[in-house]
């Protein structure tokens, strides 16, 4: 026992519980059965009264001591709380067994063999049944605590667009840890979907900010939380938007390959319904296999995206800045990178020119990679002068706090277009600029 405590930073009473396998639960049923099959006072008890007791926050009666150390077959010492059944309430014979099979408790109790059988298991039949009607009932979340978690959600979407990214994942992390402990408890089951659904938005949003600042490893960990909360809650457009969402990083900092697997994962999952979440997949897969040099699949993938954007709901107008939304200017920033990346310039910034339009104040990541990605079209144009020069003047007029490892990787990629023995004044500006300390790269 001393191990788990040790290992898992829990009390001796929660470590007791955790032993045996049981949910709090669990082990509130265990206890009613116990006190029935014992023919005991039963305490008034319920799951979130246990875990009050488990943390420490208050200390149980004397009397309910007794019932616990009975029900772990230990003494106060071993549960590390005060008391013990041996001097509380008299009793002969061997310490109680953890009844995790009731009939065998039913069985070696003194108290009910003068019952019988038939009546025992009927009175231990009740009081489980009972057990489990307040087990379903339970729940430590409100409608109104639910609708308050939905509002701080929404509005984190909304400063995530124009939020300094590490402003914003410090938010992302505090709300986190409030819906993770509501997701702790025992809630019903479309609350407990919609908390895994607040989880996997909330753990992509992290994921993706700290992809930003360029802190690979754990935004590759945040992003399989994503994908186990998506899971969780078995919404399919959820879990195939968490997917396109991921393959971002290996997108950006590699493997290619592995931003395709989950491309494809997403476009697979959707089944092709008409929703956004559907074209956000198919276009991202358009703008991997370009990259991989694919053309007839990234030609085939980029019309599924059209029709799917064409026949979803998009966000009305005033919903574009939720960074949980894709917009059709979003689905235009993909097109102009798979278009910029198939060689196709015309298209390209037609794709562009028609983005940047919609971002009215053109600051932001989005505007920013979209001119990058202008200056990308005009090295292949052998512009590449005014490229860098482009390049050079978008990564300064992004603010200080919003020049993040991304927005640096894709500069740099301005400068790995051009021939190395041609490169200009203002590509090595450009590789200067990017040099100096504090610029991400």
């Amino acid at each position: 026992m001393s191990e788990i405590v040790g290992c898992c930073d829990v009390s001796p009473l929660r470590a007791h519980r955790l032993a045996r396998g049981w949910t709090r639960e669990c082990a509130v049923a265990e206890l009613i059965a116990l006190c029935t099959a014992s023919g005991l006072h039963r305490p008034r008890l319920d799951a979130e009264q246990l875990g009050v007791w488990e943390r420490g926050v208050r200390t149980p009666r004397m009397q309910t001591i007794d019932l616990l150390c009975r029900l772990y077959e230990t003494d106060a010492q071993g549960l590390g709380l005060t008391g013990g059944y041996r001097t509380e309430i008299p009793f002969t014979g061997a310490a109680f067994p953890a009844p995790a099979h009731p009939r065998v408790a039913a069985a070696r109790s003194p108290a009910l063999s003068l019952l019988g059988a038939g009546d025992a298991l009927d009175a231990l039949s009740r009081s489980h049944r009972r057990a489990i009607e307040r087990t379903l009932a339970a729940t430590t979340l409100t409608s109104g605590e639910l609708e308050s978690l939905d509002g701080k959600l929404l509005a984190l979407r909304r400063e995530y667009v124009s939020g300094p990214p590490t402003v914003i994942l410090a938010r992302l992390l505090t709300t986190l840890e409030e819906v993770r402990q509501y997701s702790e408890e025992r809630q019903p089951a479309l609350v407990q979907v919609r908390l895994s659904e607040m989880l996997a938005v909330l753990s992509t949003l992290t994921a993706d900010a700290l992809m930003k600042l360029g802190r690979k490893e754990q935004a590759r960990d945040w992003f399989g939380t994503a994908r186990s909360a998506a899971d969780d809650s078995g919404n399919r457009e959820l879990r195939t938007r968490v997917r396109v969402q991921a393959a971002m990083l290996p997108f950006y900092y590699g493997p290619l390959e592995e931003a395709a697997a989950l491309t494809r994962e997403a476009v697979l999952l959707n089944r092709g319904r008409p929703t956004v979440s559907g074209a956000f997949a198919s276009v991202a897969d358009a703008r991997v296999r370009a990259h991989q040099g694919d053309q007839e699949g990234a030609h085939t993938a980029i019309v599924q995206a059209r029709a799917l954007f064409e026949r979803s709901r998009p966000p009305t107008q005033g919903h574009e800045d939720d960074a949980w939304a894709f917009p059709y200017r979003r689905l235009q920033l993909y097109l102009s990178g798979t278009y910029t990346a198939l060689g196709d310039t015309a298209q390209a910034g037609r794709a562009q020119d028609e983005a940047l339009r919609l971002y009215p104040d053109h600051t932001g990541i989005d505007p920013a990679l979209l001119r990058l990605e202008q200056a990308m079209c005009l090295v292949k144009q052998h512009s590449v002068s005014e490229a860098c020069q482009l390049a050079r003047e978008t990564y300064l007029m992004v603010p200080e706090d919003h020049r993040t490892q991304i927005l640096g990787t894709r500069a740099a990629d301005v400068i790995k277009l051009t021939p190395e023995n041609v490169r200009p004044r203002a590509a090595r500006e450009l590789s200067e600029l990017l040099a100096l300390p504090g610029c991400a790269t």
